[in-house]
């Protein structure tokens, strides 16, 4: 195993790298740091001397790839490419590019823990609540529970996440005043705000897992060793959660390790929406900024995250399945 995670790393860089590069060279073709000063400065009529200025402010007033007025390794770490580039695989994220944003890797710290906040007990209560309900829907299957389980799941599912929230904080906020509408607080006082985001995010989640999760339950009990466990006499709860869903781990494990960057990067929408400051709300001002320093930032963590959460899951394999053998 250790031969192989050391392989998957090497194959994570290589992969962090290439979309490292893209990005900047994406970024920086598109806007050259004149048209980024602009941007930021309040568009055309924008003198010379102020772009300038911004441009030195932070550091976009060096060459971008290589610094012919320097000498040694200076020609290639005094230039944009390695201070906005490959300073990003030190965690360097450097300031933003509009005025009031500060520095990065400050933002990032601080808004980080109001995302996991919201996104980490939604995590775990996804997990269960989808897992629970589409073993209730395969131990009953054929019935009308079932039947209407099924046909819920679909119009959840089909339903956006905005429809949800509007409704969930007009009937919740404004006419039962449960929670409030939008904010946040620190400390314990955060709960209040937390709990209509996710209850909501929960339902949104819900009709897409617990149907995807009842298809591969059902899968699992056609074959030879659920009809052997019903055969030796166990009850069918026994059977469901001792074979069934044990079996069917792996895809679960892979579907819901897909999520777990959600769970650092913040929700954009639901986020937004409920005036939370976290990772979400910070890409969605970055965007309606144009901040591009911070967009590609996020970009190289969202990066970052997916490889090493994918790791994690071939690791999980083998936990679930001693069949599974990395090699």
């Amino acid at each position: 195993m250790i031969k192989y995670l050391v392989r998957r790393f090497w194959y994570g860089v290589l992969v962090l790298l290439g979309v490292n590069l893209a990005t900047f060279f994406l970024f920086f073709t598109v806007n050259t740091p004149d048209d980024m000063a602009r941007l930021n400065l309040g568009g055309k009529r924008v003198t010379a001397e102020a772009i300038e200025k911004w441009k030195s402010e932070r550091g976009y007033d060096k060459p971008l790839y290589v610094n012919t007025k320097e000498s040694g390794a200076a020609q290639i770490t005094e230039t944009i490419f390695w201070e906005r580039s490959v300073s990003l695989f030190a965690l360097k994220f450097g300031r933003a590019d509009s005025e009031s944003a500060g520095d990065i890797g400050h933002e990032v710290a601080s808004r980080m823990w109001v995302s996991l906040q919201m996104a980490l007990p939604l995590f775990v209560l996804q997990v269960f609540a989808s897992t629970a309900f589409a073993l209730l829907l395969v131990m009953f299957r054929h019935t009308k529970l079932d039947f209407w389980g099924v046909v819920s799941c679909v119009l959840m599912l089909s339903i956006s996440s905005l429809f949800y929230i509007i409704v969930g904080q007009y009937l919740f906020s404004r006419v039962l005043k449960l929670a409030p509408i939008s904010g946040y607080a620190p400390g314990l006082d955060a709960v209040k705000f937390l709990l209509l985001p996710i209850g909501l995010s929960l339902i949104a989640r819900l009709g897409g897992e617990a149907r995807l999760y009842r298809a591969m339950f059902l899968e699992e009990i056609g074959k030879d060793y659920v009809r052997t466990a019903r055969a030796k006499g166990l009850a069918e709860g026994a059977v469901m959660v001792g074979h069934v869903l044990r079996n069917a781990l792996i895809p679960i494990i892979t579907s819901a390790g897909s999520y777990l960057p959600y769970v650092f990067l913040g929700s954009l929408v639901f986020e937004s929406f409920f005036g939370l400051p976290g990772l979400g709300a910070y890409v969605i001002e970055a965007i309606g900024k144009q901040d591009f320093a911070v967009v590609r930032t996020m970009v190289f963590l969202g990066s970052l995250l997916y490889i090493a959460t994918y790791m994690l899951i071939d690791v999980a394999y083998t936990w679930v399945d001693p069949r599974v053998r990395l090699g």
